[in-house]
């Protein structure tokens, strides 16, 4: 019988059931982020530790210590290490990932932009607007995940409408499901870069 159990999480995949959607019906959808978090203390674990959660707010659904670590430091590294140059842009792929995006530009020491998407239903979103220059400048597109690549892959189009001269993914976690490879791959970015959390 062990003193203590950690639970060492890289990718807590009920992440993005973090809250109610509207349209649901009020009280008949579960919260399964906190549904999953109560199932690991429920089992043992008295710790956890998890990588870039999609929101911070999930840690507050675990009666458990949490420690959040982030990528950032090895992905901030690698771009770098890629001599990316001075016209460089981070680009947030929507209005929730600001904050991410923004600790990336801080780091390298260069501009911000957004790009403002609608999400229609969940794994479909419409690009609108993009708030900040990209014309004729190299742009880095952060996210903390890539699940069906449609968000990013709308944002890389996006950006090569508004003038960027070239365009790279970035994210934690992996998760490349349904069309994600073939839409990957379709030539938008020069490179997609992602840690291997999954």
């Amino acid at each position: 019988s062990a003193h203590s159990v950690t639970a060492v999480m890289p990718y807590y995949g009920y992440a993005r059931a973090d809250k109610l959607h509207s349209g649901s019906s009020p009280g008949r959808e579960s919260i399964t982020a906190k549904l999953a978090a109560t199932l690991l203390s429920s089992a043992g674990a008295n710790h956890v530790i998890a990588m870039d959660l999609h929101t911070t707010q999930i840690q507050g659904f675990f009666d458990i210590p949490v420690d959040h670590v982030y990528a950032s430091p090895v992905l901030l590294s690698y771009l770098l290490s890629k001599g990316l140059g001075d016209n460089l842009v981070v680009v947030s792929p929507d209005v929730g990932g600001v904050a991410r995006a923004r600790a990336y530009a801080k780091k390298l020491g260069v501009p911000l932009a957004i790009v403002d998407k609608r999400r229609q239903e969940h794994n479909k979103s419409e690009v609108m607007n993009l708030i900040g220059d990209v014309e004729g400048k190299t742009c880095v597109i952060v996210d903390d995940m890539i699940d069906t690549a449609g968000t990013i892959c709308n944002g890389g189009e996006f950006l090569r409408k508004k003038g960027a001269k070239a365009v790279y993914a970035c994210a934690t976690h992996a998760v490349f499901s349904g069309p994600a490879r073939e839409r990957l791959s379709s030539g938008v970015f020069e490179e997609v870069i992602v840690t291997n959390t999954i």
